[in-house]
């Protein structure tokens, strides 16, 4: 019981990198030819991935056709308000948005309808926090889902949404 963490870990390690390692090397000496590693270390992974996809072109329209809503309504106030934020935001913050409720920051080729989770496809979720108007929203990437506090004005919520996207958005966290 005392290591079952650690050998979890290690386990998990050894199928995705220690079972390819070759593969690996091969791999990251050809890309460091093309993109020497002094250049692209500075970057993290999410930077890293939009330097190399570039800015995608977002449709709100689409992303709110195929959104869920759980203890909210798509005429709820806060749903509205959160719809005007994210067609408010450049397509930088569009995409730090997506990347922060999805982990990537990817559009599906075939449209939002065909957004992946960890079941297969699964569309965008927009979830009420009743617990505090203080807390930030708080997403969930395997579930492409937002647990969204019900904000008691507009600039609050936004203010709020782009704090969340701008400085939570890297590593795992329990809410």
């Amino acid at each position: 019981e005392d290591n079952k963490k650690d050998y979890v870990k290690l386990v998990c390690q050894m199928k995705m990198t220690g079972a390819i390692r070759q593969q690996l090397n091969a791999f990251m000496e050809g890309f460091y030819d093309i993109i020497p590693k002094r250049l692209i270390s500075i970057f993290n992974e999410q930077e890293l991935e939009l330097l190399i996809s570039g800015l995608p072109t977002i449709d709100i329209d689409d992303l709110k056709a195929n959104t869920e809503y759980h203890k909210y309504q798509a005429t709820s106030l806060q749903v509205q308000w959160f719809w005007r934020a994210l067609r408010s935001f450049d397509q930088k913050d569009r995409a730090q948005f997506l990347q922060f409720v999805t982990g990537t920051s990817k559009v599906p080729l075939q449209g939002f309808a065909y957004l992946e989770g960890m079941n297969g496809y699964q569309k965008f979720q927009i979830h009420r926090d009743d617990r505090s108007t203080d807390r930030l929203p708080v997403a969930h990437t395997c579930f492409n889902q937002l647990d969204l506090p019900a904000y008691e004005t507009y600039d609050k919520l936004k203010r709020m949404l782009l704090l969340a996207i701008n400085e939570c958005s890297e590593g795992f966290g329990l809410a």
